[in-house]
């Protein structure tokens, strides 16, 4: 495409894993020809701290570009960097609780060290927050994933997590766009349906990501809103535009992983659905080479829309103020015990 007078290329509008530890010659030039927006890691991608920081290398090499690498370092049961690379946490439920009336400076703290970690292996970016709203009926696999059970709460310790993760040079992933809390199934097994009405939604689930609509990159829920629509959200026009004109959203929007089993069809299928949906890029994960194929050449590039995005989102990645590591440890150390608020 052109714009003005100067060749302008788009990313491609995905996000893909690498198969194992270290790129082999054909995922390279598949890479290569793909150029995905930016990468996603998991446990069996990581083994040290030093194949880590060589496969980053070999992925942004494959690209020629410092693109983003992601992961899901929340803490607690989705944490990819376990000891000795990655800090042992409590499920951030629990942190928050713990630490009471300081849980947004914990929370801070918390992904501040987070980032510090993600940085010294070569990722900088992260999936969180998680902004879903907890109920008592959530599903066992996300609620200890949450902040709390009231909207107020959960966007305050929220924007704490994406300052902590910017401020560590990381770019945030708001997730799970427009809200999983109600879920009382497992995306990744099922498709849930909520069936709420759209003011309960309007007051609770969609409130947080109403007030963290500033944030770079987002992530979409496989969740069915059935007074709404009666498409997942992430294959859904009518809630896409919510997303956008009505929560605001104007971040670049990722599908949640379109392998779950919350959406059924063919991987390519689903992402040519997503993007006509009005998301600007499939996330895709656990696929083979052949499948990562064809999800990238259904996928396309991005939209011009969606390249603007994208530019945008990448100038909010910068480079981290020196801290002292172990000071902000034992600050956080004394928050959850209880011994100062400072």
């Amino acid at each position: 495409m052109h714009s003005g007078n100067h060749q302008v290329t788009r990313f491609g509008a995905t996000i893909l894993d690498p198969l194992g530890l270290r790129l082999g010659a054909e995922e390279k030039r598949f890479l290569r020809d793909a150029d995905p927006f930016g990468f996603i890691l998991f446990a069996r991608n990581i083994d040290s701290a030093d194949q880590v920081r060589a496969l980053c290398a070999d992925l942004r090499d494959a690209v020629g570009r410092e693109a983003p690498i992601t992961i899901d370092q929340e803490g607690g049961r989705v944490q990819r960097l376990r000891p000795p690379l990655g800090t042992e946490w409590l499920p951030p439920l629990d942190h928050a609780q713990a630490a009471g009336e300081a849980a947004a400076e914990a929370m801070y703290l918390r992904y501040r060290i987070i980032a510090h970690e993600l940085r010294a292996v070569g990722v900088d970016s992260n999936c969180a927050p998680l902004v879903d709203v907890a109920t008592p009926d959530t599903h066992p696999f996300l609620k200890n994933r949450c902040y709390g059970f009231d909207a107020d709460t959960v966007a305050r310790l929220g924007r704490a997590v994406a300052d902590g993760l910017l401020d560590g040079g990381v770019l945030p992933v708001v997730k799970h766009i427009p809200g999983h809390g109600r879920a009382v199934a497992d995306s990744h097994l099922d498709l849930p349906v909520v069936s709420a009405s759209r003011d309960d939604l309007d007051r609770t689930d969609f409130a947080p990501f109403r007030a963290l609509s500033d944030l770079p990159l987002g992530m979409t829920a496989h969740l069915v809103y059935d007074r709404i629509d009666n498409r997942p959200a992430t294959l859904s026009p009518v809630m896409m535009d919510l997303i956008r004109d009505e929560i605001g959203f104007d971040g670049l929007i990722m599908t949640d992983d379109i392998s779950m089993k919350a959406l059924s069809g063919d991987p390519a299928d689903l992402s040519r659905a997503a993007i006509a949906a009005g998301c600007d890029l499939v996330l895709h994960c656990n696929g083979s080479l052949e499948e990562k194929r064809k999800v990238a050449e259904a996928s396309g590039r991005l939209s011009d829309a969606g390249q603007v995005r994208a530019e945008r989102a990448l100038l909010t990645r910068h480079a981290p103020a020196e801290v002292d590591i172990p000071a902000l440890r034992a600050k956080l150390d004394a928050l959850l015990n209880g011994r100062g608020h400072g």
